[in-house]
């Protein structure tokens, strides 16, 4: 399942490997605006995932890519279950299945030495997802500089099974890369010493910012728990009958918008709340709104939060990680509400919808301050960082 890349004169080879190439979500999105940047710099890149995704599941990616892309299982591999106690032991049929299952993976991560050996001097691995670095760590990268990233906060890859696995994964790459400076100081603490900090690139940079003339609230972004839809229709909920001329515009698609439309419809909100579905066009739908909420329970680096502020859009949101602080200031580029406090998230929202000036203010200022995560900005970084590594 590969697609060739004809490569380029001079550049490194680097090679981008997440969960999957194509699967719904922040990590695919970053990975191939990447892929791209580093191909326009004159690299050969390489995007692998380890397993396919189901279609519902699955991102829209363009019929031509200026960079191969390669997926090494052609159908998810069995989930690894722990053996306990003797029970466990004594357990043949599962301890056969996990036989094959080391079986596979080596298989896999041979596949991943032979594309790694093929690679010119000064070939970089970077690793998106920490589960992708079980088979990298397999795989022969003797030569290679390794990076490993986390796309999460400190905080929420401790409320999983992640944070061991970074720990146990992570601890022997050449560097851990993680999206704030704040939760790489947290990792050094906690006794990683190879960790640094690499925000995400905005994926366009208007050249001035929206309008602000409509009177509509955006949100965009998966329909699931994580991202508090919920919590963002209870603010609604406040807020809506003190501005009846305005309407809240969700763009998104998930699991969750059954439950998340009767949530709405429960509170009464049917005729002020617009369900968008997603959209391949953010900026034209950024455009014509005038502020932006965002009501995330977790967040790593919310590239939607850069994308509404580069489309100069007054945006509220609850301060759920150091990313989202990392990118708002509080009161001159933006407003924060308490994480989970939907009482004062409504009232940043009544604020910003009430006060055309602020909405400008706050806009205007949010425009010219999101310059600093530009594509050129980040690849720039990137460059350094390998040129650095490869001493």
């Amino acid at each position: 399942m590969s697609q060739q890349n004809g490569g380029a004169p001079g550049g490194r080879d680097i090679f981008l490997v997440s969960n999957s190439v194509d699967e719904l979500g922040g990590v695919t999105t970053w990975s191939h605006q990447m892929a791209r940047l580093f191909s326009e710099r004159g690299h050969r890149v390489q995007v692998i995932g380890i397993t396919p995704v189901a279609e519902e599941l699955r991102q829209r990616l363009p019929q031509e890519l200026p960079y191969g892309t390669t997926t090494l299982y052609d159908a998810h591999p069995p989930q690894a279950r722990a053996l306990h106690g003797i029970k466990g032991r004594l357990n043949a049929p599962e301890r056969r299945r996990q036989a094959s299952r080391r079986a596979g993976m080596r298989a896999r991560a041979e596949k991943l030495s032979e594309l790694f050996r093929a690679a010119r001097p000064g070939a970089v691995v970077i690793v998106t997802q920490v589960w992708a670095m079980e088979w990298v760590a397999l795989a022969d990268t003797k030569g290679l500089t390794v990076i490993g990233m986390s796309h999460e906060s400190y905080e929420a890859s401790h409320k999983s099974s992640r944070a061991a696995r970074v720990r146990r994964h992570y601890r022997e790459v050449d560097r851990l890369l993680v999206l704030t400076e704040e939760d790489a100081d947290l990792w050094i603490r906690a006794g990683m010493e190879n960790v640094a900090s690499m925000p995400n690139p905005l994926p366009f940079m208007p050249d001035s910012p929206a309008p602000r003339t409509g009177k509509v609230v955006a949100s965009i972004g998966r329909l699931s728990f994580e991202k508090g839809l919920d919590l963002l229709l209870d603010a609604w909920a406040d807020v809506a009958p003190r501005h009846p001329d305005w309407v809240l515009r969700i763009y998104g698609a998930g699991a969750e918008e059954p439950a998340l439309r009767a949530h709405c419809a429960s509170l009464g909100l049917s005729d002020s709340v617009e369900w968008r579905g997603s959209t391949d066009d953010v900026l034209g739908a950024l455009r014509e709104a005038s502020v932006f909420a965002q009501a995330s329970r977790a967040e790593g680096f919310p590239i939607t939060l850069l994308e509404a502020m580069a489309a100069g859009l007054a945006v509220a949101a609850f301060d759920c990680a150091p990313g989202v602080r990392e990118i708002v200031t509080h009161g001159e580029d933006g407003l924060l509400a308490r994480l989970g406090n939907t009482m004062e998230l409504a009232a940043h929202l009544d604020a910003l919808m009430s006060d055309r000036g602020l909405r400008d203010r706050l806009g205007d200022t949010g425009f010219r301050r999101v310059r600093r995560y530009s594509s050129a900005e980040i690849t720039d970084r990137w460059e350094a960082l390998m040129a650095f590594l490869e001493r």
